[in-house]
């Protein structure tokens, strides 16, 4: 198969789909790799190195054209006009809150598969797990930096000083994020607490972490309780496939206290608070009712290096699969793959997207039998 690895085009995005090291792997199953030039030269994986990989450095209109394009962020729309009918998309797409970029793929008629959906044998998200840790340890440094005074900031220190009381974290989702978020506040000497519905989940986060961690069933009024309180607030909140759940309203964040902070690791799934808007790395933070909000929605991008290391070991061997078998029988080999299958030639056969956004179902099995 014919694999395009293109640059990314976002706002300060330098992961890349595939390191050198997955190009071999890609050429030893006999697969021609077609790498965008400085695809990956930001993050120390320079056109020399894909080369000796036995990569054919090209365009971007040379990479557009290849069976499979394998990338890390959703196509920008000048991306989505260089795709076509019956084209493998295999990339984070995050649909429920795109409708434009849905219909972009929809019109294209591309075959597109979400890392974001994709799932194991257990059920869980096993390309979206890696850039969950990689987001909610920077949620924690980025709340940080927001609560300095020259940011916009209240001018709290999370970890405290002797005599001085440590700031407090309140973190909303015990999911991936959310725990490596749990880790790095308390690393800082903050009083940390995590609310999230699943009670199985919150007595493992009390045995694992015990009396320095606060745990909280997460209910509206709980979640009112915290965000008064609260010097930095993340919403690490998740339902896969589908547009966030905004738990935090207008209403609370207004309650919190001036120069408080707000990041928000759902706001590419819409984000999960009513005042919640996407950001970029050049312009992450605004502020709004006096509490500092960062919203980025590729905040892995800013570890770029760390991100693509940490993502690409997880995706490469569903490129393989993909590529030695064709889409249509690692989709009907791989159940778990299958989950990860957004769009198919103009139909949308991800019910959570499919009802986020309007559209009728197309079964997934359905769709390859036709």
């Amino acid at each position: 198969m014919r694999i395009g690895i293109p640059k990314e085009i976002k706002d300060h995005e330098y992961r890349v789909g595939v390191t050198p090291a997955g190009v071999s792997a890609l050429k030893a199953h006999g697969h021609e790799v077609l790498v965008e030039t400085s695809a990956g030269a930001r993050i120390g994986f320079g056109d020399t190195l894909y080369e000796a990989a036995g990569a054919m450095i090209a365009g971007r209109n040379e990479i557009y054209a290849c069976d499979m394009i394998v990338k890390v962020k959703e196509p920008q729309p000048a991306e989505v006009a260089l795709l076509r009918e019956g084209q493998l998309l295999f990339c984070y797409l995050h649909l429920a809150p795109e409708p434009e970029l849905t219909s972009g793929l929809l019109e294209r008629k591309v075959i597109g598969i979400a890392y974001e959906t994709v799932t194991d044998a257990q059920g869980n998200l096993p390309l979206l797990i890696p850039m969950s840790e990689v987001a909610g340890r920077i949620a924690v440094q980025a709340g940080a930096t927001a609560l300095q005074i020259a940011n916009g900031g209240s001018g709290v220190l999370l970890g405290g000083v002797p005599g001085v009381a440590p700031g407090k974290v309140v973190i909303l989702g015990g999911g991936a994020s959310g725990i490596n978020a749990a880790k790095m506040a308390l690393g800082l000497g903050a009083d940390v607490s995590v609310l999230d519905i699943n009670l199985a989940r919150l007595r493992y986060l009390d045995d694992v972490f015990g009396m320095r961690l606060k745990t909280r069933f997460s209910e509206p009024a709980a979640i009112a309780e915290l965000t008064r309180e609260a010097d930095l607030l993340i919403g690490a909140v998740l339902i896969p496939g589908k547009r966030a759940p905004q738990l935090i309203t207008r209403a609370m964040i207004k309650s919190m206290k001036p120069g408080s902070a707000f990041v928000d690791i759902a706001i590419d799934q819409g984000g999960c608070a009513e005042t919640s808007r996407p950001t970029t790395h050049s312009e992450p933070t605004y502020i709004e009712h006096d509490v500092v909000h960062y919203c980025v929605t590729n905040m892995p991008g800013a570890t770029a290096r760390t991100s693509t290391l940490a993502l690409t070991q997880a995706t490469l061997p569903l490129a393989l699969q993909l590529a030695d078998k064709g889409y249509a029988r690692a989709l009907l080999d791989n159940p778990g793959l299958q989950n990860g299958l957004n769009v198919y030639r103009g139909q949308v056969t991800h019910p959570a997207v499919a009802a986020d956004l309007g559209y009728a179902l197309e079964p997934v099995q359905t769709a390859l039998a036709a």
